[in-house]
């Protein structure tokens, strides 16, 4: 019999290459009809979002590798030059049917239902002065026209930035080039006057929004800004830059400035992207590759707009519920339902450990656990990692009133949160005039796991009640991503977690812990041993399951152990969002593995871990996704679920429902591309999200 490398590339898919079939998945959702016509325009702005950012983090870094002349291929076999020229066929192709969807269905379908989006040069009159008045009155006072000649030098041009190239030519027929920034503190999209049209049938009088776009009102007017000179053309262009911040950390005396000074060099970072559109001529682009050092395959031409993320602005200024998703109320918890004062949350968690499942159940009870911790006088102490709060952070600020009356509170506020940096540090300085104990984490490692304690008083004694999550601490967010959290007051978990504590803010060096599985310290070796476990019951005849569900699934090892799995003869399943870089279906290696990713109106998150264990279930959930990144370079916490009742609903209400679902599911094919999974002859529709709703 013929051994199989389970290190050969042609079992593995490429991670960038997986990360861009996922924004495949965001754009089915902006193309799927079935879908509200203002989400479908949300999902395109996601789209613009992820793509951003896909350039100024995973782009950068090739780019980095390639002019590093790093020789080391991919987990596909790759080298960084074949990678990126793989990456920018497919991404030429996303970003085409994104536009044409925008143009040719989504623009249309506006329209007809009175929104209309409207070219400069099509106003009627009566718009086109509406729009000169704005300009002159609002815009006309915040640009800032820049030349370029000897004694003018090429710009800065910050990272996202939409810009115009002028071309002006003065009395004696001399070109000469202007670049001027649109400025991002205007609606990209301005509103004109809304007019209603006649009663419909229900009594209602229904309104038609115009919007024109901010840079064709510009260059439209450019003639105020060069007084005495021809404007001949104006070209718009959009450019990325490397944002992904390294940091020095063993060589930073203060983690905290060292932040502040890597995001300020993100804002200089090396140009990946210059978006321009057919229209700008080989003399302009040329410029632009000269002075923005870039090569001509870094410029990417497009259909209009520039900038897709800037759609959000529609999607949040019309108010037409008909066109998205039903408002949705959130549940509270059954065993939280009912409490007749805050306090008797703690009676609750005395009693049994509770499960709360996000956006379908409300995140207002761990907000309201906080605030009770905060207010009550038995209450000692409360630590809590912090990774993204988001702004006016109502967890932030139970914590301040905490500390404000006397709690010892500890924080840790991880700095560097890809993106959230400038606001974490602004929570960290507050936190720290309040009297809390900041910590920024440890050096080579992000802290990523969310876990809040509170010690309180009871009896002669003391008792630690425990939230432990698979998402962030952020009230906004956890009405859009699904994520799981969970109530204990455990002993063993809370011992394992003042340890954890003490790992995070000290100098422990602690190797063992009671139930928590924490990474880089155990959390691997853990998982590996479990896996191995499914692998021994197989072996032996026994029943053996995997079912997983995760945000990306990276790690080579990991991979490996389930190829191993599946050849032995464990039934994976597999829930991946995002990233899935094992090939299911390989025959002798991957037969027994499905994997599923489900797209729809909430981002799914939660990070779940069932070991069918010869009928004996084990559950896990927690903060890490199977990357290296989360199992070797993150501080993160999965922890067990032991009550037998809530095993046996995450297993059949939660992933068995997942796994059911025939309308948002794609299903991983053995080539890495997707294939949407319908309802077969005679079987009803089932949207997982929808189910978990109702």
């Amino acid at each position: 019999m013929t051994t199989i490398n389970l290190s050969a590339p042609s079992l593995y898919i490429n991670r960038e290459l997986s990360l861009l079939e996922f924004q495949r998945r965001v754009l089915e959702e902006a193309r799927d009809e079935k879908n509200p016509l203002l989400e479908r325009l949300k999902f395109l702005a996601i789209f613009g979002s992820n793509m951003d950012e896909f350039f100024m983090v995973r782009v950068s870094g090739i780019r980095k590798q390639i002019e590093s002349k790093v020789t080391k291929l991919s987990e596909d076999g790759l080298t960084p030059r074949e990678e990126l020229a793989v990456i920018r066929k497919t991404v030429e192709g996303l970003y085409k049917e994104a536009q044409q969807s925008f143009q040719r269905k989504i623009m249309p379908s506006l329209d007809k239902e009175g929104i209309h989006v409207l070219e400069y040069q099509k106003l009627s009159k009566a718009q086109k002065e509406r729009a000169d008045a704005y300009f002159k009155e609002v815009i006309y006072p915040i640009l800032t026209p820049l030349a370029l000649d000897p004694g003018h030098p090429f710009p800065h041009i910050s990272n996202l930035s939409l810009n115009l190239a002028i071309v002006i030519r003065d009395k004696k027929g001399n070109e000469k080039f202007a670049r001027l920034k649109v400025p991002d503190t205007l609606p990209r999209l301005i509103p004109i006057k809304k007019s209603s049209g006649g009663v419909r049938k229900d009594g209602t009088i229904p309104f038609h929004h115009y919007f024109v776009w901010l840079e064709q009102v510009i260059a439209a007017n450019l003639g105020d800004l060069f007084p005495g000179l021809e404007v001949v053309a104006a070209h718009p262009f959009r450019i990325i830059r490397d944002a992904d911040v390294e940091i020095q950390e063993l060589e930073a005396d203060d983690l905290l400035e060292t932040m502040q000074q890597s995001i300020r060099k993100r804002k200089f970072g090396s140009v990946v992207q210059v978006a321009v559109y057919s229209s700008m001529p080989e003399e302009i682009r040329a410029l632009l590759i000269e002075n923005l050092e870039v090569n001509p395959t870094d410029v990417d031409v497009m259909t209009h707009p520039l900038g897709l993320v800037n759609l959000w602005q529609l999607y949040n200024s019309v108010e037409r519920h008909d066109l998205k998703y039903p408002q949705y109320i959130q549940r509270i918890p059954k065993p939280l339902r009912s409490l007749e004062t805050p306090e008797q949350i703690f009676d609750v968690i005395r009693a049994e450990n509770v499960l709360l499942h996000h956006p379908y159940e409300s995140f207002a009870p761990v907000v309201d656990f906080l605030h009770t911790a905060a207010r009550d006088p038995n209450v000692l102490a409360i630590k809590q990692t912090v990774y993204r709060v988001g702004a006016n952070s109502p967890v932030v600020a139970a914590l301040l009133e905490a500390a404000e009356r006397g709690k010892q509170v500890a924080v840790l506020m991880e700095l560097k949160a890809r993106f959230d940096e400038e606001s974490n540090i602004g929570w960290a300085r507050a936190l720290e005039d309040a009297g809390v104990h900041v910590v920024y984490g440890l050096v080579g490692l992000k802290t990523h796991c969310k876990v809040t304690m509170v010690v309180r008083r009871e009896g002669d004694g003391i008792r630690r009640y425990l939230h432990l999550a698979t998402g962030n601490y952020n009230a906004v967010t956890s009405r859009i991503f699904e994520d799981i959290g969970m109530f204990t007051c455990d002993d063993e978990v809370g011992a394992d977690a003042t340890d954890l504590f003490n790992y995070l803010t000290g100098y422990s060096t602690k190797k063992e812990y009671n139930k928590l599985l924490v990474a880089p310290v155990n959390l691997r070796e853990r998982i590996a041993e479990l896996i191995r476990r499914e692998i021994a019951h197989a072996s032996a005849g026994h029943k053996a399951s995997l079912i997983f569900k995760m945000n990306s699934l990276v790690d080579m090892e990991v991979i490996q152990l389930l190829y191993q799995a599946s050849q032995a003869g464990v039934k994976i399943d597999l829930l991946v969002r995002g990233m899935c870089c094992l090939r299911p279906g390989i025959k002798g290696v991957s037969e027994n593995i499905r994997v599923v990713s489900v797209v729809g109106r909430y981002l799914e998150h939660s990070r779940i871990y069932y070991f069918g264990n010869n009928g004996n279930d084990e559950v896990y959930m927690g903060s890490a996704d199977l990357m290296p990144r989360n199992l070797n370079h993150r501080v993160e916490v999965v922890f067990p679920v032991e009550n037998k009742a809530q095993v046996k609903f995450l297993r059949e209400k939660i992933l068995e429902a997942y796994l059911k679902d025939n309308t948002r599911a794609r299903q991983l094919n053995t080539d890495g591309t997707y294939t949407r999974t319908k309802p077969t002859e005679g079987e009803k529709p089932f949207d997982v999200q929808l189910h978990l709703m109702g």
